[in-house]
């Protein structure tokens, strides 16, 4: 099958730090490409893939700060996808509605998976604008706020199987990976860091539009066991969640997928999240980890979290979050609209 895969421009694909749509996009295209597929990457030329890579920009627009408008290279980026769309057998967005005027009117099958949030008001009037289009969701909860939406499936993220495994070595702190920002939740899991007392690593990235709480919140909380490492690589990830104890996730808004929960998972490493967005989708309650709703709940359950099999944590991400079963999962998918549009 020739398959286009079609990233966002903002971050490398794999991203250099921080970056998760594009991580994925990394793990999905690598694997479709292991599996005998013919794909190309659409993405920024500081990308690396196993697959054919179209380069649309010189490199990833976060980590060039010559960039004042980051739409011009995503409209070349829909342009240049445009032209060779008659190439491929199926085009795959992972760009949010930006394919949806243009490729909803050419010949060729495409799908796009919504990475983010779907409750945005914005939203509404653009998926009723649009009812046909096909799309992917990332857990069955992102779907909440758009049931008008055309899915044609639900795919949860995957990792390849190697990327990050255990490793052997004391576990003795609990972990916060990701973005710093008040809907993360970085303030409630130092606190409950120190209320379980157990020192936190926080390996996490502030972006600009988070400075004002990062620098009112959580500078002043650093400090007596709390460690603010910054952001961090898949190769420093095996290292960081295999100490855990833990990995805190107390978020307060409707996370779409999570990918730290099986970063965590692959590792053997525990998750305690609160109940929201797919937490309940990832996380096995006493099997991979404890689903709560409030920090005291969160405190009252880490003695029972400690005492989770590592062994077992890694075997449940073996069974469900592999890159190959994500890539099994989107290829039904693929051969599900090149049927329907040759049909």
């Amino acid at each position: 099958m020739r398959i286009a895969q079609i990233a966002p421009l903002h971050e490398a694909v794999p991203p250099k730090l921080y970056g998760g749509t594009e991580r994925v996009v990394a793990f999905l295209t690598d694997e479709l490409t292991r599996m005998g597929h013919d794909v190309t990457l659409f993405a920024s030329g500081d990308s690396e893939t196993t697959a054919t890579l179209e380069a649309v920009w010189p490199r990833a627009l976060r980590l060039d700060p010559a960039i004042r408008d980051p739409i011009a290279p995503h409209m070349l980026l829909m342009e240049r996808v445009a032209r060779l769309a008659d190439q491929f057998d199926v085009l795959h967005f992972h760009m949010d509605y930006w394919p949806f005027t243009y490729f909803s009117r050419q010949p060729t099958p495409f799908v796009t998976t919504m990475h983010g949030r779907l409750d945005l008001m914005e939203l509404q009037p653009v998926f009723e604008a649009f009812p046909e289009v096909p799309i992917v969701s990332i857990s069955d909860s992102q779907r909440l706020p758009l049931p008008q939406a055309h899915y044609v499936g639900t795919v949860l993220h995957g990792l390849p199987e190697k990327l990050l495994t255990p490793q052997p070595g004391p576990r003795d702190y609990l972990a916060f990976l990701g973005r710093i920002c008040a809907e993360k939740g970085v303030d409630k899991a130092i606190r409950i860091a120190r209320a379980v007392g157990v020192p936190l690593k926080i390996a996490a990235k502030v972006d600009k539009a988070d400075v004002e709480y990062f620098e009112r919140e959580i500078v002043p909380m650093l400090g007596e066991g709390v460690e603010l490492i910054g952001e961090i690589n898949d190769a420093q990830k095996p290292a960081f969640l295999s100490g855990a104890r833990a990995l805190l996730m107390p978020i307060s808004w409707p996370e779409p997928f999570g990918l730290v929960m099986i970063e965590a998972m692959a590792c053997g490493t525990p998750v305690i999240a609160f109940r929201h967005g797919s937490v309940p989708e990832v996380i096995e309650d006493g099997v991979t980890g404890a689903i709560v709703t409030t920090e005291e709940e969160a405190i009252a359950a880490y003695p029972r979290v400690e005492q989770l099999s590592s062994d077992e944590i890694r075997r449940q991400f073996e069974k469900r979050f592999t890159a190959r079963r994500m890539a099994e999962d989107y290829v039904k998918i693929y051969e599900g609209l090149i049927a329907q549009r040759s049909g």
